[in-house]
């Protein structure tokens, strides 16, 4: 298991984020349905805007893991089982027989564009219905974030 790309992936939301936002990409439009004028965007601390943004990534990348790897829920069960990491028990068995199963980037892709649909659309959903905000608003940051977990989905079921 390489948890070193958890802290990889966390980095995906920023990058993602330069381009999608770019004002030549939906940058201008996202202003105009979030009422952000270009002279707003120049006040705040970007350090920490970019720290905390890497952080919260690295929050999500623990809760995509469990998204794309089957296997995460498979050790669950056992987590209470005497010697479950032992040579030859059911646990190690069944890992060395399905262990390496469903761990493609386009497997982790697939399942973060179904967790953007079921998780991050509702949320962006219904926060912009209670702040009155257009569906292009709605849809411009679902693209986001369905680009943005597709991407952390592959490189994390590829690569832990």
């Amino acid at each position: 298991m390489n948890w070193y790309i958890l802290f990889i992936s966390a980095a995906i939301p920023l990058v993602t984020g330069f381009i999608w936002y770019h004002p030549k990409v939906f940058g201008n439009a996202w202003m105009k349905a979030s009422g952000v004028n270009p002279e707003e965007g120049k006040k705040p601390n970007m350090a920490v805007i970019f720290g905390m943004t890497y952080l919260l990534g690295l929050f999500f990348s623990g809760a995509m893991l469990t998204m794309v790897i089957h296997q995460m829920h498979v050790g669950s069960i056992f987590a209470d089982v005497p010697d479950a990491n032992q040579p030859g028990s059911d646990f190690m068995l069944f890992m060395e027989k399905y262990g390496d199963k469903f761990k493609t980037f386009k497997h982790g892709a697939l399942h973060g564009f179904i967790g953007s649909i079921t998780v991050a659309l509702p949320i962006i959903g219904i926060i912009s219905m209670f702040e009155r905000r257009s569906g292009r608003y709605i849809f411009i940051h679902w693209g986001y974030w369905a680009i943005t977990m597709m991407m952390m989905g592959g490189l994390i079921c590829a690569c832990f």
